[in-house]
């Protein structure tokens, strides 16, 4: 029912998008904008659903918005003062979930505000890309071969001065040996293990003995290498605004939750299967 509540007013919004209403000064969240038998509705309670809208409405005028929610919290006051509109059970309880819910959100935004400072943001991003030692990136080359026993014999000439590149496009049976092994820049992580630890255990120059990965046996030779840069504080000022929203979070529901006096039916004293009984929510 209260699915085909919402599904109802939602059509209904998108068709009552009408004209707008001529403009009225010194209007307060308290203004009364309209009555229903005597039911205030108010400038705030248009705010609310102006603030909820989907997206698709958001960014439609407010003088083209206002008709359809006057029109849509007008007919839901309708609707609610029949009979058949009393407060049940359900409803109770939906709204004692929505206060809660939305104190709690009203909370975690304080927190979150609290949290996120230019200080803080900085202070993260200073610890996580500019203090300790830097990581490294990698410029490699590789020869992909199905055995050892090839992947030695091509170790073999190439330590008798044969030219990786060209034996790469002659023998690789990978993707890259038409560009002659390349593999670009790459960084900790970015290759399997053994190909990872193969690489950085190189010398710049240096050619590899063979590697056997998931993929085949490997001779690899490092070209380059070099300290990988930081990114700039702006490319990465959401992730760590993220970060310390969850961290200040986190922390404080942990605080508030060891401080509280909460007890806890354990779900090995009931048959859970009752969760899906939404019969008991009936008057």
């Amino acid at each position: 029912m209260t699915n085909l509540i919402t599904k109802m007013s939602a059509s209904a919004f998108a068709l009552m998008l009408a004209l707008p209403v001529q403009a009225q000064d010194t209007l307060t969240a308290d203004s009364v904008v309209a009555t229903v038998n005597g039911t205030e509705i108010t400038l705030g309670h248009m705010l609310m659903v102006r603030a909820s809208l989907p997206d698709q409405y958001q960014q439609l005028p407010d003088d083209v918005l206002w008709d359809g929610i006057m029109d849509q919290i007008v007919q839901q006051t309708v609707l609610s003062q029949q009979d058949s509109g009393e407060e049940t059970r359900r409803i109770k309880l939906a709204l004692e979930n929505e206060r809660r819910a939305l104190l709690a959100a009203q909370v975690i935004e304080g927190i979150v505000g609290d949290a996120i400072t230019d200080e803080a943001v900085q202070a993260m991003y200073d610890e996580t890309y500019l203090q300790g030692e830097q990581s490294e990136e990698y410029n490699a080359s590789h020869i992909l071969v199905e055995t050892e026993e090839e992947a030695a014999a091509i170790v073999e000439e190439l330590n008798g001065g044969a030219d990786f590149a060209e034996v790469a496009r002659a023998k690789s049976t990978g993707p890259s040996g038409p560009n002659g092994g390349q593999l670009g820049w790459f960084g900790a992580g970015m290759m399997v293990p053994e190909f990872q630890t193969a690489v950085e255990e190189l010398e710049v120059g240096a050619i590899s003995g063979p590697v056997q990965t998931q993929f085949g046996w490997h001779v690899i030779i490092l070209n380059e290498k070099r300290a990988k840069e930081a990114p700039a504080l702006e490319a990465v000022r959401g992730e760590i605004e993220n970060q310390l929203s969850q961290q200040a979070v986190t922390q404080k529901i942990d605080e508030l939750t060891d401080a509280a006096t909460v007890t806890r039916t354990a779900k090995e004293e009931v048959d859970t299967s009752v969760l899906s009984n939404i019969g008991l929510l009936e008057d």
